[in-house]
Parts: structure tokens; C-alpha cells; sequence
């Protein structure tokens, strides 16, 4: 017999284990027994009130065998002698591309620029210790692309993109823990994304596909019209049914490559600003409204802003970007002469910091001088404002920063805060750094967040600088029925970096998308088959 219940609980009813049975049993008439199993399948906390509720969807089985909430492994048909498809990236879009491509009968090459997640490593080591970018294997490029070292988010409001479930319990198979099937803003933690991954990558390499790393892709292979290959830096022309184009929101050489070679690309809005740090007992005194820490059974709260700005007559949204409870930040510059910074949290989320992207949407007439640059405006721009902010921190990964209200008031900032980002930071007017539209919308943004969540405008935080690859600013456009290049057949643009997700669920479902249509056009796929 199995019972499904809604329960609104306190925290310590939902997230201790011992008291969530006993309430879950008393809610559903049935004596405390070892036989008996109670499991949650849904939760959300709701902090809008003072007495913080959780929303609990449960199952309690008795004398019944309950199942996992997902599979533990999923099997693969060896696909090594089948024909190619090609992929360029692998991040979460090119590597969930693979496996549906095996899925479908046959066999993926992905090519990927950067390192597998061991080898990265020591090159991010050196990014946060020595100052040294390596263009090639960064925060941004390697196996897992940019959410391989992130706070691992599955979020996602993208629900017609794809399956979400399918997704998740894809994770879950590949080392996630059934947590993710549960909560309703569900992460995995930088901690143990690489594991994940490298699960991932043995599932395709088990079922015949290859991945060859350190590849960068330097030319297409087009004739008549169609997509027939790639050719890599080596010189090594390898040709596919299509080509997959995963390679994430910051493969700017890709974007010059096909600007180069007469493949049509648009420029697109993004939105850029920077990262703001509070410590997170400040945030979860803010978010759970209590005078000192949230206690033992809340974890570390997060927040989402948004402001309508107006400046100079024009409405612009600032809104926050990939909060990270309990995180670091990190730098995410791709080449050397440019500073970028992004933020991650552990699986725990207990570092002593909160951080958040605070960013300005950035539309492409907001920035009519670098129109003559075409469908790289938006690029230029950001690759600009990247290398002044380099030079502002003293031209190497130190991070320009300014207390929070300092820099509303225009007023300079004699010290800094503690902080969670490795290499360092240095006290400087962030106005001069910003772009004045950007820079003036912030401002007015922060003083707004502070009427909404009383305490976080505050000089006990301090921006940190500079948050721009927020988005691709680059869209590669396909054609919204089947997925395919407006112009050039057999070009299958995919994910963050061609303008079609935004985080890793949403990018995984856009790859999966993107190998179903290619094989339905070109492949001897049915379109039962590959829905």
C-alpha cells in the first residue's frame, strides 16, 4: 500500500529525518513500524512569512517495495562502428548531445579544446595562485565546460525545452544523489560535479563514442552549401551526418571563424556588472528573518533581485545572476589581458560567504559605437570593458572591488572586506571601471535592493569586478522547427554559446534537442523514435 501526502512543516519536521517520519506517519494514520518506508519526493521552502514553512510532497509504503526515486546506471548500445556525428564541446550541451546520439544508434566525436577535469585543475591552480591564464584550459574551457567548476544549479524555467526528469535522473545515474529528484532549487556542488562528469564521459567512451581533448576546432569542412566536417588545429579533417556546435558562451574564436567563413551569426543582448559579496549570515538573517544564524536544520539561504532601472530616459533590467550560498568567487578570464569572475559553491554551500552576480542588461543600442564591428558588436564590447577591468586591477588577476555603499556614494573605499576570491583584490572607483550606463544603473539597483531586503545595502559588502559572461553575446540562429542552422545544412548550434540555454539543465535538454533533429533529418532515426 502506498500513501501520497502534502505536508507544510517546520524546518526541523522536514529536514531531520526522525522527526519527518513520526509527523509524516501521524499525518497518515499508519503506526510506526520498520516495515513501514517514508520518503520525500518534493520540497520547497517558503521564507515569506516570519515562521519560515517547508512544502513537503511525501510517499509512505507499507509492505510495499518503494523503488528508487530514479535509475542507478543506464545502459547504452555500442555504437562504435556506427556513423559519426560530430560535436564541438563538451560541456553539459555537448555532452548530453553525445549520449542521446548513442541513444539513437549512433556514434559521437566530441572534440574539446580544453583539458579532462583532473588535468584542468592544476591550470586553475595557477590561475588562482600564479596569475597565469591558459586560453585553453581555464574556468570556462575543459571537459564539463564552465558548469563543471560552478555551484552546479539544476534549475531551470525552461520546461518546454526538453524533459527535465529525464535530465535529472540521468545525473542520478551518473553519481548525483536522488536529492536533486527532490528539492525544488536543486544543486550539486563544485565539489562533486568533476566526478559526474567524468561518469559521463565514461558512458560515452564504454558505448564506442570518442572524445578528444585538447582539440580545438580551427575550420569547417563546408562545400554546396552543407556542414560535411571539421578540421582541427592539427590539420586533421574528420567529417560527420552534422555537426553539433556546443562550445559554450565565451569560445570567441569559434564566433571569428564563422564570421570568416560567411556563416551567418547575429549579435545578441547580454548583461554584465559585477559580483557582490555579503557574508551569508548576514543574507540568511535577511532571507529567514532571524536576528542570528538560521540554526541547525535550514541550509544556506539564497535571494533573486530584480529592479527596473531608468537612466538617460531608458528602462533597463538589473537583476541578480547565479547566487552562490556558502560560495567562492573564482577568475573566469579565457585569454590573458582581460579579468572576469564568476561564482561556485561546495555541495555543502558552507563557506562564510554569499555571492551573487549583479548585472545590467546590456541591448545592442546602448552601445552604437561598436556597430561596425557587425555581429560582433556586443563582443567587442565585453571583450573591452574585460581588458579595462584587467588594467584596473594591475594588469594581472587581481580583481578591482569598492565597498557597496562607497561606491553608490561615489566615495572611495580606504579598505576592503575579507574575501573568498583567491588572487586578491584592489581598492578602486568602480564607476571608472563600468561602463557609466552600467555603472549608474547598479547604483541605483543596490539602493532598491535595499528597501526590499532590509540589510543588504550595506558597506559590510563590497562589489567585485568584473561579472560578464553572464550570456553568449553571439547568437548563432537556427530555425525554431528543427533546430538546424538558418543557412548552412547540417549545422546544428546548440546551447549557452550559440544563445539557446542558460545553465546547465537548460543546456543538457538543448542538447539532447539538437542530436534528435539532427538524426531525424540526416539519420535513419523515425520521429517516434527520437521523441
Amino acid at each position: 500500500m502506498k500513501k501520497t501526502l502534502s505536508l507544510q512543516l517546520s524546518p526541523q519536521e522536514a529536514f531531520d529525518q526522525d522527526t519527518f517520519r513520526r509527523v509524516s506517519l501521524k499525518k497518515a494514520g499508519i503506526q510506526n513500524d520498520p516495515q513501514v518506508f517514508v520518503r520525500q519526493t518534493r520540497r520547497s521552502i517558503d521564507a515569506r512569512g516570519r515562521q519560515i514553512k517547508v512544502n513537503v510532497d511525501a510517499e509512505v509504503f507499507v509492505n510495499e517495495n518503494p523503488g528508487s526515486l530514479a535509475p542507478k546506471h543506464r545502459d547504452y548500445q555500442n555504437v562504435a562502428n556506427s556513423e559519426n556525428v560530430l560535436i564541438v564541446g563538451a560541456g553539459p550541451a555537448g555532452l548530453f548531445a553525445a549520449l542521446r546520439v548513442i541513444e539513437l544508434g549512433y556514434k559521437p566525436i566530441v572534440f574539446e579544446r580544453g583539458k579532462d577535469v583532473r588535468a584542468r585543475r592544476r591550470d586553475l591552480a595557477k590561475i588562482n595562485k600564479e596569475h597565469i591564464v591558459n586560453p585553453e584550459s581555464n574556468y570556462c574551457f575543459g571537459e564539463g565546460g564552465a558548469g563543471t567548476y560552478s555551484d552546479g544549479k539544476l534549475y531551470t524555467r525552461s520546461k518546454k525545452r526538453g524533459n527535465i526528469r529525464r535530465i535529472m535522473e540521468i545525473l542520478v545515474a551518473h553519481g548525483a544523489t536522488e536529492e536533486i529528484l527532490v528539492d525544488a532549487h536543486p544543486h550539486i556542488g563544485t565539489n562533486k560535479l568533476p566526478q559526474l562528469v567524468a561518469q559521463l564521459r565514461e558512458s560515452i567512451l564504454q558505448a564506442g563514442g570518442e572524445i578528444h581533448f585538447e582539440t580545438r576546432i580551427d575550420d569547417l569542412i563546408i562545400a554546396d552549401g552543407e556542414l560535411k566536417g571539421v578540421v582541427t588545429q592539427s590539420g586533421e579533417k574528420v567529417k560527420g551526418l552534422g555537426v553539433i556546435l556546443a562550445t559554450g558562451h565565451s569560445s570567441r574564436d569559434i564566433f571569428h571563424l564563422l564570421q570568416n567563413r560567411k556563416v551567418l551569426i547575429e549579435a545578441k543582448p547580454f548583461a554584465l556588472g559585477v559580483r557582490i559579496e555579503h557574508s551569508q549570515t548576514l543574507i540568511d538573517q535577511i532571507q529567514y528573518h532571524c536576528s542570528t544564524d538560521r540554526g541547525p536544520y535550514l541550509p544556506p539561504s539564497a535571494y533573486s533581485l530584480v529592479h527596473q532601472t531608468h537612466y538617460k530616459g531608458v528602462q533597463r533590467g538589473v537583476f541578480s545572476f547565479c547566487m552562490c550560498p556558502g560560495g567562492f568567487i573564482v577568475p573566469a578570464a579565457t585569454a590573458p589581458g582581460e579579468l572576469v569572475v564568476n561564482g561556485m559553491s561546495p555541495s555543502r554551500r558552507d563557506g562564510k560567504y554569499a555571492n551573487s552576480g549583479i548585472v545590467a542588461s546590456v541591448e545592442l543600442e546602448d552601445i552604437p559605437s561598436y556597430h561596425k564591428y557587425g555581429a560582433l558588436a556586443a563582443l567587442y564590447f565585453q571583450a573591452d570593458v574585460e581588458k579595462k577591468a584587467w588594467q584596473a586591477g594591475g594588469e594581472t588577476q587581481v580583481a578591482p572591488a569598492q565597498r557597496m555603499v562607497d561606491f553608490v556614494e561615489k566615495r572611495e573605499s580606504s579598505t576592503l572586506l575579507p574575501t573568498s576570491y583567491q588572487p586578491g583584490l584592489k581598492a578602486v572607483n568602480m564607476m571608472e571601471v563600468l561602463p557609466d550606463f552600467i555603472g549608474h544603473r547598479l547604483a541605483d539597483a543596490f539602493q532598491a535592493f535595499g528597501q526590499k531586503k532590509k540589510g543588504y545595502y550595506t558597506n559590510e559588502s563590497q562589489l567585485i569586478g568584473l561579472e560578464s559572461r553572464t550570456s553568449s553575446p553571439v547568437r548563432i540562429p537556427r530555425d525554431r522547427e528543427s533546430f538546424e542552422h538558418l543557412e548552412l545544412k547540417r549545422l546544428y548550434p546548440c546551447g549557452e554559446g550559440a544563445g539557446y540555454a542558460g545553465g546547465i539543465v537548460s543546456a543538457a535538454m538543448d542538447g539532447e534537442r539538437c542530436a534528435e533533429y539532427l538524426l531525424l533529418k540526416y539519420g535513419n532515426v523515425a520521429a517516434e523514435e527520437a521523441n
